[in-house]
């Protein structure tokens, strides 16, 4: 799993900027899910919190990620884009805060991949949690298309 990780990070570096800019981490990964980490200095806003557009990209990238390292363990070539979204604030984040996507079953991504040998293309919905110190802080819901790609 460390390989994924460290693979998921550069993948998320090189292919997606903005990341940089977020100083977002790759945490952990395994069999529950995909945990991503960002510092409250790069994406504070000016009321001393977390911008609501950083949050919505790191809970976006959560998914993003997670179905990046489930393909690379199905050994599917297959680019991942974000269709629908929605994105509930509970409460301010006023310190550093991670976002933790839970893995789809094995019946999910069994499904996922015959979808994407058949047709060329599969959708799952995924949930993702902002936690910090005082708890969830906001909930996401993405719908993500997922294609496949020519090795």
């Amino acid at each position: 799993m460390a390989n994924l990780i460290q693979a998921l990070q550069q993948t998320l570096e090189h292919e997606i900027p903005l990341t940089q800019h977020l100083e977002l981490q790759v945490l952990a990964y395994d069999e529950q899910g995909l945990t991503l980490g960002a510092p409250l200095a790069p994406n504070i806003n000016h009321k001393r919190t977390a911008f609501a557009g950083s949050l919505n990209s790191v809970v976006t990238l959560a998914g993003w990620g997670l179905l990046w390292l489930v393909l690379q363990e199905q050994e599917i070539a297959a680019r991942v884009v974000i269709q629908d979204s929605s994105c509930s604030y509970l409460r301010p984040v006023n310190d550093d805060f991670t976002a933790f996507c839970q893995k789809p079953t094995s019946a999910e991504i069994a499904k996922v991949a015959e979808a994407l040998h058949k047709r060329g293309r599969a959708r799952i919905e995924l949930r993702v949690e902002v936690r910090n110190t005082t708890g969830v802080a906001v909930l996401f819901t993405g719908r993500y298309v997922m294609m496949r790609s020519e090795p």
